[in-house]
């Protein structure tokens, strides 16, 4: 593990780019509806439960981490919360996710669940938190 000396990030791969400082956690929640907010403290309270998870924003998203980062809020809306799950292969067969799309030139394929009620997260969205979890451990 390499830790970034200016923000004590923890990475994987020594002199990891990264958003070092750049934003705050604030800096995404400000002006964000109650509702919005109850969201996102609802996604990351059931990853707590799941294991010991970190958060960490860059410059366009909220990133949350075990070892390795295992999934990105990507927009705080009006009423809902996009979140991306990166896997190394598709999981098609699901009612979660409303989008699978490779990243060009590698093997991830991110998955995009969009979170718009607390019942959403639900069982089959804490499996694929859970295997994310897994495979960032």
């Amino acid at each position: 593990m390499w830790t970034c000396p200016l923000c004590n990030q923890q990475f994987v791969k020594n002199n990891q780019v990264h958003s070092c400082g750049d934003t705050v956690l604030n800096d995404f929640l400000k002006g964000k509806t109650e509702y919005t907010l109850s969201l996102f403290s609802h996604f990351v309270n059931q990853y707590k439960k799941i294991g010991a998870v970190s958060i960490h924003t860059t410059k366009t998203m909220i990133a949350f981490a075990s070892a390795t980062r295992i999934a990105y809020v990507i927009k705080l809306g009006k009423n809902f919360v996009d979140i991306v799950f990166p896997f190394p292969q598709p999981y098609h067969d699901n009612l979660c996710f409303h989008k699978i799309a490779q990243v060009p030139g590698s093997q991830q394929f991110n998955h995009h669940f969009r979170m718009c009620s607390l019942e959403d997260v639900n069982e089959e969205v804490r499996y694929f938190m859970k295997l994310a979890f897994d495979a960032g451990s």
